[in-house]
């Protein structure tokens, strides 16, 4: 097993107190709002599936759907997925699943938010390295967005004198 095919790891400190990171990753509607996922109405409940329609462009006509495992207050969160599971009419129900983790950790001035993906050694050789590849860059891109969302939602706070 090769650890650097293996596992994502993807950590950013966020200039935002822990209770704020987790609510936006552990509530499912905020995740969803960063992530690129319609979950109105949706909770992460540990041991039960969440699924929700995909709203980044280009996907839309897919269904994002993960497997919650650990839901820790303000610690941890995870689930596990079916990564880059693109392919319309494909049926991915059979294939290991890979495994998201969210760590959160108070840091001076702010959270370390850390995020690993793991298992990618067990998804089917003619799909490894593009799903490592595409969910490698997926990361870059939501450790921005999540950064983001929370700028927006403390300025929000502000205007709204809370």
């Amino acid at each position: 097993m090769n650890p650097a095919s293996d596992r994502i790891e993807r950590k950013i400190l966020l200039k935002a107190p822990r209770s704020h990171v987790w609510r936006v990753v552990a509530n499912a509607e905020a995740f969803g709002q960063w992530f690129g996922v319609s979950l109105e109405g949706k909770r992460f409940v540990a041991g039960e599936w969440t699924q929700g329609q995909i709203t980044y462009p280009g996907y839309e006509h897919l269904l994002w759907n993960v497997l919650v495992e650990r839901v820790e207050p303000e610690r941890v969160f995870s689930f596990r997925w079916h990564p880059f599971a693109v392919e319309p009419g494909y049926d991915y129900s059979q294939e290991p699943t890979t495994l998201v983790l969210f760590e959160l950790e108070d840091m001076d001035h702010g959270t370390l938010l850390k995020v690993a993906e793991s298992g990618f050694d067990h998804i089917p050789q003619e799909r490894r390295l593009k799903a490592f590849r595409m969910d490698s860059r997926g990361w870059d891109e939501q450790m921005s967005n999540i950064e983001e969302f929370l700028k927006t939602s403390a300025k929000a706070r502000e205007h709204h004198g809370e």
